[in-house]
Order: C-alpha cells, then structure tokens, then sequence
C-alpha cells in the first residue's frame, strides 16, 4: 500500500488542527477584548446630569410633582422658613389639576420645572412624540408662571440616547439626581434624614416627591442637617454649568477645563 494516502491524511489533519487552534486564538482575543469595546460604547452614551463638580460645598434639592397635593403649600412653608429655594419638576396634567400651587411654588421663588406632560414610558416614544409630550408640558407650566422650563427629568427617570438627544435638540438639560431619599418608599423620616445626609456631597441633586407619606416632616431636618455641615443649598439652574462642560460616565458635570473626561457636551 503506497505511503502517500496516510500522508495526505496527516497533513489535512494538521492542517484542520491548525485552523481550530487560530480560531480558538481568535476566540480568546475577542473574550479578551470585548470588554473594553462594551466599555468604550457605554462611555459613549448620551447622558443626563446626576450631579456637578463643584469646589464649594453646594448641592440642590428637587422634588418631583406627578400626584397628590396635600403638603405642598407645607413644604413651600418649611422651605421659605429656611430661606432656600428648591427646583420642583411637574408634570403637565399635574399643573392643570394644581394650578394655583403652581403658581404658589414659583411666587416662592421654586425653580418650576417639567416632568413630561402624561408621565409615559418616553423610551417607546419616537423623538417627535418626545418632542410633543415635552412641549405641552412647557406650555401648560409657562402659561401659569410665565417662565418656560429649561430643565426637564424624565418620568421614572428612565432614558436612552434617543431620549437624551431628543431633549437636548429642544435646548433643555435633562436631570436625574446621585442621592435618591427614597421617600417614595414611605419610609419614616428618621430614615429619610439619614439616607440622604449619608449620602449627599459637594455637587449632589437630592431627589424628593411632594406627596410622599414623610417628606414634609423630614424636611426641616434635612435641612438643618445640610445647613450644619456648611452647604449652600441653591436651585438645579444655579448649581449646573450651562456652557463649557463635559459629563463622565456617570453623569456627573465638570467644567470642561478640570475634566480629564469628555463623553457629553
């Protein structure tokens, strides 16, 4: 039998087994490597502000107005007894049902500012309907206050990059927040105070609603607490950077000269 066939066999083995193992090469690199590109896209995304870089000792509260109304006027009391004001987001069918606490919050010198007109899920919205549900709720809160909203915070503080691009082509900022007081949880207000002092530093947006079960007791000790450890406590519009500025990878706003990161201008 002649030799040849079994040689012929042996090299389309090696040569099959060379192949598996560049692929297997290949396979490991790819592992290796995809991380990183799963990194460098996620930097890439189009982000909100969840808080600011700031030398001094400042943060903003913020309270989202989407139901109920019954201790509104108490935290605009509270609020005015420690001369600050606060940035209220609202939502468009809110205002109409609320009209005169609207007009209240900004008499008070409260930033008024939108929460979307209807509070829908805006990642299944197409941009113009983006667009349109962001629009209405401008008017409905200008035509109370006389002041357009710069800011917006998306209902359920959901987003994506379609959302973010959608509210930034409107020449809006959209807002989320780096300390949550979870007093939507109706949580006691003991517990309210602590999380949110526990956690709040220079540049943070602490995030409230105005109809939680505790928010209105909580309050006056929040803020004695803020006070006390030095920090101005000023409005989202006075505590952001409006031109000049990058946003890092987890949405906290620089400006652009001491950033090391630039993923949003």
């Amino acid at each position: 039998m002649s030799r040849f066939p079994c040689r012929i066999l042996l090299l389309r083995r090696r040569h099959v087994a060379f192949l598996a193992a560049l692929a297997a090469a290949a396979g490991i690199f790819y592992a290796v490597r995809y991380p990183a590109s799963v990194s460098a896209a996620a930097t890439s995304r189009q982000l909100p502000i969840y808080s600011v870089e700031r030398p001094q000792k400042m943060c903003a509260l913020s309270f989202d107005a989407a139901w109920g109304n019954e201790v509104t006027p108490l935290l605009i009391e509270t609020l005015a007894k420690y001369d600050i004001k606060a940035t209220f987001f609202v939502m468009g069918e809110w205002a109409e049902e609320y009209p005169d606490s609207v007009k209240a919050l900004a008499e008070a010198g409260h930033e008024v500012m939108n929460h979307s007109d209807t509070h829908e899920h805006y990642n299944s919205f197409s941009a113009q309907e983006i667009i349109a549900d962001v629009s209405a709720c401008n008017e409905k809160i200008a035509a109370i206050t006389g002041v357009t909203p710069t800011l917006i915070r998306c209902p359920f503080g959901e987003y994506d990059d379609h959302v973010i691009s959608a509210i930034r082509s409107m020449g809006m900022e959209p807002i989320q927040w780096d300390v949550d007081s979870l007093d939507w949880k109706d949580t006691d207000p003991d517990s309210v105070c602590q999380r949110v002092t526990e956690k709040v530093r220079s540049g943070s947006i602490v995030l409230f609603h105005n109809a939680a079960a505790h928010t209105a007791q909580a309050l006056p000790q929040v803020l004695e607490c803020l006070i006390r450890e030095g920090y101005t406590i000023v409005p989202i519009s006075q505590l952001i950077y409006t031109e000049n500025y990058t946003i890092d990878h987890t949405g906290r706003q620089f400006p652009a000269e001491t950033s090391t990161e630039t993923e949003t201008e």
